[in-house]
């Protein structure tokens, strides 16, 4: 077996691990049906969809559905947890449609842009290896189940309190953070789409306050859904406090940040401007 392989199917067990506790923690003081937790259910779903995806994109080697596929899990294990959670409350129903918004639009978004430009990247040196390219379905399903966490637990928690303060204050934050993110990913789409621009990297407008502000906004609303949820956390429901921390560090020194940091230096690196931009724009936290 290959390094590469053998590291691949390390994070793949780690992966499965983590999942497995978290929907164990989660599951304390929650809804179940037919004697099984309906967080833990979510939890096994939010994997089962990835890797039923995975067989058709392995066969096609294509890579072209795999963030619509992860919008998907999110809204549809989202709404079956509402339906199938008794006595739902406001609380719960103003989360959902919060992931649910969320994914909508992010998952539009990024499957547009991945069918105008044919493929990601990304995925060039993974999609032949099977271990590899099921690896990073998996990953998805992780990084569903952690940053929904603290929704669905709420959602499907037996605790029930009224939208208070925790609620307005967590929905104020989760609109900045949306409407930054939302912003941002517009603003890049319509500067890449101008022939004048073509081999140019953004500078403008919120770009021009932070070199990755969609990332940035994203990380804001996680934070926002878990204020929301605080309320009805508890005992072992607080590892819903992994959901805005696993966004962070992934975006940050995961997946995101560093490979587009790797790319944007590759190709632009040496540039007086770029570099006269890198020097002066933060990386996350936009500047005011």
């Amino acid at each position: 077996m290959k390094d590469s392989d053998r590291k691949a199917l390390i994070i793949f067990v780690i992966a499965v691990l983590v999942g497995a506790l978290v929907a164990v923690a989660g599951s304390q003081g929650g809804a179940t049906v037919g004697g099984f937790p309906l967080f833990a259910l979510g939890v096994a779903a939010a994997f089962l969809i990835q890797w039923l995806a995975f067989i058709p994109a392995f066969k096609a080697q294509t890579e072209k559905y795999y963030d619509l596929t992860g919008a998907l899990t999110y809204i549809s294990i989202t709404v079956l947890l509402v339906l199938l959670t008794p006595g739902v409350d406001a609380r719960g129903l103003l989360l959902a449609a919060m992931v649910v918004v969320w994914a909508l639009r992010l998952g539009s978004f990024l499957f547009r842009r991945v069918s105008k430009h044919g493929k990601d990247d990304r995925f060039d040196e993974i999609k032949p290896s099977f271990l590899r390219f099921l690896n990073t379905w998996t990953v998805q399903g992780l990084w569903v189940v952690l940053t929904a966490a603290a929704a669905w637990i709420a959602i499907t928690s037996a605790t029930r309190v009224g939208l208070d303060w925790w609620a307005l204050a967590g929905f104020l934050v989760w609109a900045v953070g949306f409407g930054i993110e939302a912003v941002a990913d517009n603003q890049k789409g319509r500067f890449k789409a101008d022939p004048a621009n073509e081999g140019r990297f953004i500078s403008t407008g919120l770009w021009s306050k932070s070199r990755h502000p969609n990332y940035f906004g994203e990380i804001v609303l996680w934070v926002g859904v878990l204020l929301i949820a605080v309320p009805v956390l508890e005992g072992w429901q607080w590892v819903a406090l992994l959901s805005p921390v696993f966004v962070a560090l992934l975006l940050i020194k995961g997946s995101g940040i560093p490979l587009l940091e790797k790319k944007a230096d590759k190709k632009w690196g040496g540039e007086p401007g770029y570099e006269e931009y890198k020097k002066n724009t933060p990386v996350l936290i936009p500047k005011l």
